[in-house]
């Protein structure tokens, strides 16, 4: 006869809720709303009873965490008002970072590096800005330029590192919009990242550091909004 299995409340990794195992009754209703239940056999029913109950490593090392997107369906439906997102994503900051799946770990590292999540060089960036303005004014939008480092702008935008990178044609289309309205408004030179991997890989110092740098610009800059269009 197989051995009980034994939980110790107090010794539990993904505790965010003493009271979630008490709470859950299994009643599937968080499962029947989640656009990935089913997917390796997990569904949010399944893996908060594992955290529960005292699964949380094969929890934490398994694929659930991470193909789970964190949309909130689960918990904005759970009757019973379980903390799910919070129990999801401390299971990815459990994971040990050199198992931290695709490029996320690695992006946040060099984001926290170079300011940026793909590495991209500041003066490489600087004169693509200028490039990019240069044909825009060439398109029909006279005097057009990329205003970096503007003191007093009302926006700062940040910059998903994709864009510069991959697909800086995305740029141009809110650009475009500040041009029509008039808008004043600028692009720090350094630490213009505006995706943040990490809040998706559960990495909380990295996370706060990026949101005070990005905080940092618009204060040292002395902008009113900060405009993250990621």
């Amino acid at each position: 006869m197989a051995e009980p299995l034994k939980v110790n409340k107090k010794n539990r990794k993904l505790a965010v809720d003493a009271k979630m195992a008490d709470l859950c009754f299994t009643c599937g209703t968080c499962a029947g709303g989640c656009p990935v239940t089913g997917v390796d056999g997990y569904d949010p029913r399944k893996a908060i009873r594992m955290a529960a109950l005292g699964l949380e490593d094969e929890l934490i090392n398994s694929r659930w965490p991470w193909i789970c997107t964190l949309c909130g369906r689960c918990e904005n439906q759970c009757p019973m008002g379980i903390n799910l997102m919070k129990t999801f994503r401390k299971a990815r900051g459990l994971r040990d970072r050199d198992k931290v799946p695709g490029p996320i770990h690695k992006g946040t590292m060099m984001n926290l590096q170079r300011g940026n999540n793909l590495g991209i060089p500041r003066d490489d960036f600087l004169m693509l800005l200028g490039d990019l303005g240069q044909e825009l004014a060439a398109e029909g939008l006279p005097g057009f330029y990329v205003p970096v480092d503007k003191k007093g702008a009302n926006i700062i935008v940040t910059v998903n590192s994709k864009e510069p990178f991959g697909e800086p044609d995305d740029m141009k289309f809110w650009w475009k919009i500040f041009y029509a309205a008039h808008e004043d408004w600028t692009v720090s030179s350094t630490n213009w990242e505006g995706v943040n991997w990490g809040l998706f890989s559960g990495d909380d110092p990295a996370w706060k550091e990026q949101v005070g740098r990005v905080l940092e610009n618009a204060r040292r800059l002395e902008c009113k909004t900060l405009l993250l269009p990621e």
